[in-house]
């Protein structure tokens, strides 16, 4: 039996109806959706063991309301990928008007996430976001011009450590938060426990403040986002502090990131870089500039 049959009988024993339905993804991640579940086989590169906790996590009365929780909070194995089980839920339609996308929804669910008390968690790993960054530089094949200039760019940054930046305490952090992390079901939730973990919250707030630096987000809903975050009470920015304080060594390095997945994607895909990522390939420039 091939893993897709094999997901599609998990999703069945959990209540799983209908037609199976693959959701595409530009990694080895396979989801499937059969009714109100939905079975995903993590990456083959992903640890099982640094898994378990995530998904308990999520499963836990401390961030209820926050994330969506599993229907299943073990993680299973099929074929050596492990496999969790979750409840469906309605995404973003990549067709919306990102100006009236949940911005501030994300913003308040993350102050929350960022403020759930890991004392009622289970011990998690370090968050995966600063380390995607360097992920993405050395998945590039490539040695041309683009390709140099963004190992250029993250080559420039610099260590945490040497930024002089007050360090806060380790806190509950996405890892990866983006508007696709967002579903609906009867109300707006956080999903994808892949790189949740102990970090710096700051992280979570930089793919948006690369966007707007960018120049790929409005400055309006930049200060939507950030001011519901703020007004949340949200701990990774202080109260009345310039937030690039913190944000900056974080957009940077999302920034690089992003761009490194747009020449990866568009080298798979057999096509140019289209404006968007010609944005970042130019903010990268900016940054070796700086």
């Amino acid at each position: 039996m091939g893993l897709e049959q094999e997901l599609a009988g998990i999703a069945a024993a959990y209540g799983g109806t209908g037609t199976p339905v693959f959701h595409p993804t530009r990694t080895d991640v396979v989801v499937l959706r059969m009714g109100e579940v939905v079975v995903k086989a993590h990456s083959a590169r992903d640890d099982a063991e640094e898994l378990r906790p995530r998904v308990r996590a999520a499963a836990s009365a401390a961030v209820s309301g926050v994330m969506l929780a599993p229907l299943e909070p073990e993680v299973l194995t099929v074929g050596g990928r492990a496999v969790t089980v979750w409840p469906a839920g309605r995404p973003i339609s990549q067709d919306d008007d990102p100006r009236g996308a949940p911005w501030e929804e994300g913003a308040r669910l993350l102050a929350r996430l960022h403020a759930a008390p890991l004392t009622l968690l289970p011990a998690l790993p370090p968050a995966g976001g600063p380390a995607r960054a360097a992920r993405a530089v050395g998945r590039m094949p490539g040695d041309g011009p683009v390709e140099q200039l963004i190992r250029r760019a993250f080559k420039e940054l610099p260590e945490p450590r040497r930024v002089r930046v007050t360090p806060l305490p380790g806190l509950l952090t996405h890892g990866d938060w983006h508007l696709g992390q967002l579903v609906h079901r009867d109300r707006w939730l956080l999903i994808d426990v892949d790189d949740l973990g102990v970090g710096d919250p700051a992280w979570d707030l930089a793919r948006p403040a690369a966007w707007y630096a960018a120049g790929l987000l409005e400055p309006v809903v930049w200060e939507r986002f950030l001011g519901a975050y703020l007004a949340s009470g949200g701990p990774a920015l202080g109260p009345g502090d310039d937030p690039w304080h913190r944000l900056d060594l974080p957009a940077r390095a999302l920034t690089v990131q992003l761009a490194a997945v747009a020449v990866v994607n568009a080298g798979r895909e057999g096509r140019e870089l289209d404006d968007v990522e010609h944005s970042l390939i130019e903010a990268c420039n900016r940054i070796v500039r700086a």
